[in-house]
């Protein structure tokens, strides 16, 4: 079997949060596979502790991938501050033999370097198209985590579990390793926190994360950490705010100062994203929204509205809500260029994390998160069919079958974008619905 079997096979998805399938990345060629380490979310501590813990792994993930789709090179991006992990992966680089077709490269402490088309001007000065993908100017991009489950997926193990951090106001920030299906309260619990119901939990990073209406839910492959703050907290407060308040503030507040815009990722990439405009058209009854099609180009990583603004509208609330009306009118962005110049102010633009961290309240919890051993124990878990961009698996099994750890339990529908699903325990199935399967762990009933 072939390796795009394989890690279709094993249901392998973008492990940084967006959940893209993986094995529809390697069906085509690209010049550069590129490695995302930059875990530019503040207080999320995932990727620096995997590579430190499993770098050949990573490597040989990442190697496995790059050589099938024929990239002539592999470039793993890390920010600079992370010195121990840049000097380890370099040594087992060395040792693998593979210093002719992997090298690290810096990344400077910025938000969002995560962001896969700032990372790729970052590593290979190209710019990818507005409204495109990375493969457009010949990279594919690939999170370590995700490198890690090829490399897990090649030695014959699906994917049934995840990392995660919990940070924020809570005594014990730490990060684990999740089976897939444990409750989101459980994760919670391993961390000192006494009484969950005090908190707004953030599922994500704080700048990109939404806030959690209730926390009953189950982690997912794509789920990457848990921020705990009180909920009276700025981020808190900010990030509750409904869409039709956002849209009345915007509308009576903004100033057209442009700050928005003059410090957005991809408007310093050269693409044609100006928030101010779309803020500027709150003020019309536009029933006809195609002239704001340049919404489309926002990529939601919250920095107009968690940073740059200077009287703290909601610029990317606003964004979004133009991207729904867009869609319900079926008008999908036009590109009228394909060659993009970064602007010549992207240098003295940039978004310090430090900065940022300050600036939406996190100073005090900006500490490590340690990888902690914990042996997870449910009485049951809930796999979703729904953990990925795509439809949703169709599941495999029946109630009252039994089922063991690494089972696939869920199919990618025929001819559709999607991920397989796979069991973390050994259990019985006790319930099938729509969007999810529920197993009985433990001894089979």
């Amino acid at each position: 079997m072939d390796l795009l079997n394989i890690v279709k096979g094993a249901g392998v998805i973008g492990a940084g949060g967006a959940g893209f399938p993986t094995h529809a990345k390697l069906t085509s060629k690209a010049e550069y596979i590129l490695l995302n380490g930059a875990e530019c979310e503040p207080l999320l501590r995932v990727d620096q502790q995997l590579m430190e813990k499993f770098p050949d792994e990573i490597i040989r993930g990442m190697e496995a991938a790059g050589r099938y789709i024929e990239a002539r090179k592999a470039i793993i991006g890390i920010k600079g501050k992370h010195k121990q992990v840049i000097v380890l992966m370099r040594e087992r680089i060395a040792a693998l033999g593979l210093s002719d077709y992997m090298e690290v490269m810096e990344l400077r402490d910025i938000y969002p370097a995560g962001d896969e088309q700032v990372l790729v001007h970052e590593l290979t000065q190209r710019i990818v198209p507005e409204a495109s993908i990375p493969l457009k100017v010949g990279c594919v991009v690939i999170n370590s985590e995700t490198a890690l489950n090829i490399c897990k997926a090649i030695a014959g193990n699906p994917v049934t579990e995840t990392y995660i951090t919990v940070a924020g106001d809570i005594p014990q920030p730490r990060t684990f390793r999740v089976p897939v299906g444990v409750s989101v309260r459980e994760v919670i619990g391993q961390c000192g926190v006494e009484n969950v119901d005090d908190y707004a939990v953030i599922d994500g990073g704080p700048m990109m994360g939404s806030v959690m209406n209730n926390i009953d839910g189950y982690v997912t492959k794509k789920s990457k950490g848990y921020v705990l703050l009180k909920k009276d907290h700025f981020l808190i407060r900010k990030k509750t705010v409904s869409p039709d308040r956002a849209r009345v503030i915007g509308k009576t507040a903004c100033e057209q100062c442009r700050m928005c815009t003059d410090l957005c990722p991809r408007y310093l990439l050269g693409h044609n994203m100006q928030p101010h405009k779309v803020m500027r058209a709150l003020s019309y009854n536009l029933e006809d929204v195609k002239e704001q099609q340049i919404a489309q180009l926002c990529c939601e990583c919250n920095a107009c509205e968690l940073f740059s603004c200077p009287v703290n509208l909601h610029p990317k609330s606003v964004n979004v809500l133009f991207k729904q009306k867009l869609a319900e009118q079926g008008v999908k962005y036009q590109p009228i260029q394909m060659d993009f110049q970064a602007r010549s102010a992207r240098e003295y633009r940039l978004i310090p994390s430090k900065r940022l961290v300050i600036k939406i309240g996190l100073t005090a919890y900006d500490k490590p998160a340690p990888m902690t051993e914990v042996e997870f124990r449910p009485e049951y878990i809930q796999i979703a069919l729904r953990q990925h961009i795509g439809a949703p698996a169709i599941p495999t099994v029946s109630i009252g079958e039994q089922v063991k750890a690494g089972q696939l339990v869920g199919k990618i529908p025929d001819n559709s974008l999607g991920a397989a699903v796979h069991s973390s325990f050994n259990g019985t199935v006790v319930e099938i619905n729509d969007n999810s399967i529920v197993i009985k762990v433990g001894s089979y009933v």
